[in-house]
């Protein structure tokens, strides 16, 4: 099961950071990604860097299945640096064929853009991999919670948030199946132009989706079946408490994004 773990995916394990607070985590993982937008140089990166490497041991979970987190979106990295380099005109000029330039500033900006786009991705999954589903949406519910105030729906916003993140893994294991059923009939994926291979996915795209919304119409049928009806006047199993090694969390992560800013 563990090489099927992706982004959205609880990794159910007994460690510290299992233990810490929703709420806590979800803010400090809020800290972490307004960190990596206000970095601008390596030594910041690798500051963060190092922080998201130490919290996956202390989270007690394998690197192999952590960096599965990331195949998704390498090809969209790749494409952002390709772009990246291709179209800034910022440094000195390192390559020069026709129209074709390569900077040195481009090629600085494309690595940096990488960086920050991983760092985001590993921070959101970090997020998901150490905290419950249910923890996730009651952490995500108390902190709108303010918001009730303006008949603003906080539970249902943390509802819908939550089933769209536990709905990632379930449509990429989906896709993956389709894709081995159309290629058993035949379909090619890895050859031929851009035009063909995006043709290609049509076949995977159409009965993808078309289960998304079955699976959707299921899940509400379900939730009504069981009487759910929406926030009001819901109680919880497990009530939310703030401590100290909460505090100590957040905490620590404002010194470390501290750190990667004056880095």
């Amino acid at each position: 099961m563990a090489a099927s773990r992706g982004i959205g995916q609880f990794y159910p394990v007994a460690s510290p950071l299992h233990a810490l607070d929703p709420r806590a985590k979800i803010l400090a993982t809020a800290i972490l990604v307004v960190g990596v937008f206000l970095i601008d140089s390596m030594a910041g990166f690798l500051v963060i860097s190092g922080a998201i490497a130490a919290l996956v041991v202390v989270g007690h979970i394998p690197t192999r299945t952590f960096l599965r987190l990331l195949r998704p979106v390498l090809f969209i990295v790749a494409l952002t640096v390709f772009f990246q380099v291709l179209f800034s005109r910022e440094g000195a000029t390192l390559f020069e064929w026709g129209f074709v330039e390569v900077h040195s500033g481009g090629l600085r900006l494309g690595f940096l853009l990488a960086l920050r786009i991983l760092l985001l991705v590993s921070a959101a999954g970090l997020l998901t991999a150490t905290t419950a589903p249910v923890a996730l949406a009651d952490g995500i519910e108390d902190l709108l919670s303010p918001l009730k105030k303006a008949r603003f729906p906080a539970h249902e916003v943390a509802m819908m948030m939550t089933i769209a993140l536990r709905f990632i893994p379930t449509l990429g294991e989906e896709a993956e199946k389709i894709q081995k059923a159309q290629a058993a009939r035949g379909a090619n994926f890895s050859e031929g132009g851009l035009v063909h291979r995006v043709r290609a996915l049509v076949p995977v795209l159409v009965p993808l989706t078309i289960g998304a919304f079955r699976r959707a119409d299921e899940l509400a049928e379900a939730m009504e079946s069981r009487g759910y009806r929406g926030g009001e006047g819901r109680t919880r199993y497990r009530e939310l408490r703030f401590r100290y090694r909460d505090a100590l969390a957040l905490i620590v992560t404002v010194m470390i994004l501290a750190a990667g800013v004056l880095a």
